[in-house]
This record gives structure tokens, sequence and C-alpha cells, in this order.
């Protein structure tokens, strides 16, 4: 029993089940002290400190996307920031929905690609523009948008007669690990002035990297951004950030409610402190926190070297995929997805076709059921497209060792091979 819960604790090295993992010590200790000094973010005067960290660390975030200035605030995870960027891409399209409502917005449309993240549409549903009114965009075999298609589905929307609105690419998709052509897609949205979101929940911390920055090039162009340190940087959940390149306070003017109980403007202290005001939510925990403690404690250098590394080994991973019979990538990693096949002897004679896609398709549920029931580790499966499901192996913790990829495939094979699958 103590094996099987130690192996589906995430901070385990052999956790390979989400886009988080491993323990963070110094997140850690950040999250004890916000926890025992109970701040809110929504004023200055009950987080004097927080407040500041909060400010210092989207600055630097601002800094890294490329933006000479913009806004932001910390919130409760990807999904709330992309919903942030929906709302604020309306908005400042039409600025009268806020007092008027729907009635004041014509039929809008929102463009993103078919490996998006599923906020996007549950955004649409919250916000009233609609699940339909979710253009699902193409994508390649690498997972990426195709930009020609997208241009393709803006011009069907406006000989429709609906008004395109925002463009939602995405930097490190769930399953693949695709990162969107950001370049292509600015110019796209330059062309028909829509608001260019960057979902980069999984992928922004390769903007750590001198390395792998290039992977997010172009997202300096973006309007938006979502960011989750919590992810590959291993900030304690829930640590996600949502950042905007305008200046002008959009987030105030779209979201303020100007709660005089909480918002007065005659306050001693500059007001511009007082967040509250531009956010969804009213209590806030200092999530920024979390990430500032981690940041001066290691350094830039540190973290980037998280990053490279974490994709060091899943290159090393895809190459042991390689040289092992029975073992199939479903394609070459562009981040640290590693998604593969792992193949029983029993069907390795079988020819490629449909009987084959059968049979492998059950293959990995059996075995994640046996490794879950034994304990030893935690691997991720799901079936993509037309494609059987197949393992997909997500490295991020630096406590990750060459001997524990190799024991995942070995484990795997262990556990899938003995004949009673199919």
């Amino acid at each position: 029993m103590a094996s099987t819960m130690e192996r589906h604790l995430n901070a385990h090295p052999r956790f390979f089940n989400q886009l988080y993992a491993g323990m963070e010590p110094y997140s850690m200790v950040a999250s004890f002290i916000t926890e025992a000094l109970k701040p809110s973010l929504y004023t200055y005067e009950v987080a004097p400190v927080f407040t500041l960290m909060e400010d210092a660390v989207l600055r630097k975030m601002i800094e890294m996307i490329g933006w000479e200035e913009g806004d932001g605030l910390f919130n409760a995870g990807g999904s709330m920031s992309n919903m942030y960027a929906v709302n604020l891409a309306r908005y400042s399209h039409c600025p009268d929905i806020k007092e008027v409502g729907l009635s004041a917005a014509p039929r809008l449309v929102i463009f993103s690609s078919q490996e998006s993240h599923y906020s996007i549409s549950k955004a649409a549903a919250l916000l009233g523009i609609g699940t339909k009114n979710v253009y699902v965009v193409p994508s390649d075999k690498r997972g990426k948008m195709i930009p020609s298609a997208l241009e393709e589905q803006i011009k069907t929307a406006k000989s429709e007669g609906a008004v395109p609105l925002m463009v939602n690419a995405t930097a490190g998709t769930t399953v693949l690990g695709a990162f969107d052509p950001i370049e292509e897609i600015a110019d796209i949205c330059e062309k028909y002035n829509l608001w260019l979101h960057v979902d980069a929940c999984w992928g922004g911390a390769a903007l750590m990297s001198k390395k792998h920055k290039h992977l997010l090039k172009g997202i300096h162009r973006a309007n938006s951004v979502a960011w989750n340190p919590h992810k590959m940087l291993m900030a304690c959940l829930q640590c996600s950030a949502f950042l905007i390149r305008d200046k002008t306070s959009l987030l105030q003017r779209c979201h303020s409610a100007q709660a005089s109980y909480l918002f007065q403007q005659d306050k001693f202290y500059d007001v511009s402190y007082d967040t509250g005001d531009k956010s969804v939510q009213c209590s806030r925990k200092p999530d920024a926190f979390k990430f500032w403690l981690m940041w001066k404690a290691l350094g830039t250098r540190e973290l980037e070297q998280r990053v490279d590394r974490a994709l060091a080994m899943a290159r090393y991973l895809a190459q042991e995929i390689k040289k092992r019979e029975g073992f199939c990538l479903l394609m070459e990693p562009e981040y640290t997805n590693v998604c593969f096949w792992y193949i029983p002897p029993s069907l390795r004679k079988l020819p490629e076709g449909p009987e084959l896609w059968k049979k492998l398709h059950t293959v990995a549920p059996v075995v994640k059921e046996r490794m879950m029931k034994k304990g030893s580790m935690m691997v991720g499966y799901q079936t993509h497209r037309d494609k059987p499901n197949f393992f997909r192996m997500v490295v991020i913790s630096p406590q990750v060792s060459r001997q524990d990829l190799d024991f995942v495939l070995d484990e795997i094979h262990n556990l899938g091979s003995d004949g009673r699958i199919d």
C-alpha cells in the first residue's frame, strides 16, 4: 500500500502522468507562509509586500515575453487565464457589452486549433459567445495550427456575416507538446485586426531557455499570454499568470465594479496597487510569491537549466524507445511530451491495419491499470485523432534520472508482455 501511494504522489520521480510534477522546496515554503499569514490581494493595504512581489514577477515575465510594458495578474489557473483573454478580446472589440450585455455584440467567432485546450470552448460557453462560434482550425501532423487553414476559416466566418474576434495559438499543446507558428498567425491577426492570445501555460517555460525559446518565436506580437509556472517550472499549485501587452488599464476598465468599501480613491497611497478591481475574483491568493521565492533562491540560470535538462531527458527517452523492440514513437518530441506505443510480442507479427490498431488500442489501458495496482509508476495514455491509445510521457522534474526513464520502458514491457492483453 505504501508503495502504491508513493508512486501516485506527483513528487515521486516516476510520476509522469500530468503536465506538472515534482516537489519544489522553495515554492513549498512560500505556500506555508501565505497559508499562515492569510493575505488577499484585492488591496495593497492588506497585502502590501505580496502586491509588490506580484508586480515585480509580472514585470519580469513581461520582459521575458519581449514586451516593453504590459499588465497582468495571477489567477486561479490556465483555464481562467484563457477566459480572461476571451473576455478582454470581446471588451476591446465592443466595450458596450459590459453595461448593455450580449445585445451590444454581433455574432463573434473565436479561432483555435484542434489541438488546443478545451478551456477555450468553456470560456465561449461561460461568456455567452457559444461553443459553435469557436471555429476549430486544422493542425498538421505535428499538431501545429495550419496558418492557411486559419485564414480560410476567418474568410468563412466573414462570409457568414459573423465577426472574427480572436485567435488562440498554443505554445505547447497538451498531448503532443506542439508549438503553433506564432509569427505566421500574428501576420494573419494583424491583417484582419484580430486579438492574438497565446496559451503558453505549458510551453511558456521555454522562454527561460536561450536554447529553446525559439519555440515561441513571435510571442512578443501577442495581445495576451497565459503562462503557468506551476507546470514545467514546478512552482506549487496553483501558480498561473495572465499577461497582456496593453498598458492602458484595459484589465481595469473591463472588470472594474468600483466597490466603494474596498477601492476608495482618496487613500494615502497610490491606488493603482489595489489590484482587486481588475480581477474577476475578489479574494485572491498571493500565488506569485510561490514563484518569486523560488526564482530569487534559484536564479534565472538554474530555472533555465531545469528546462534544458527536461528537454534533454525527453530526447534521451525518445532515443531509447527507438532502440527497443516493441516500442514505437508516435513522432519525434518537440518539447518534453514523448508519445509512443508498446506493442506486445503477440501483436508484433500482425500487419499494420485495422486488426492491429483494434488490439493495440487495448494495450495502454491494461498496462496503466496494472502499473497503478502495483504502484510502480504513473504514466498517462490517450487516443489522438484516428490513432489507437498510446502512452504520453511528460518529463519535468530534475529528480528524474536516466535510470528512471529506463525503468519506465522496462516496466511497461514487463507489465504488457505476458500475452494476457489481447
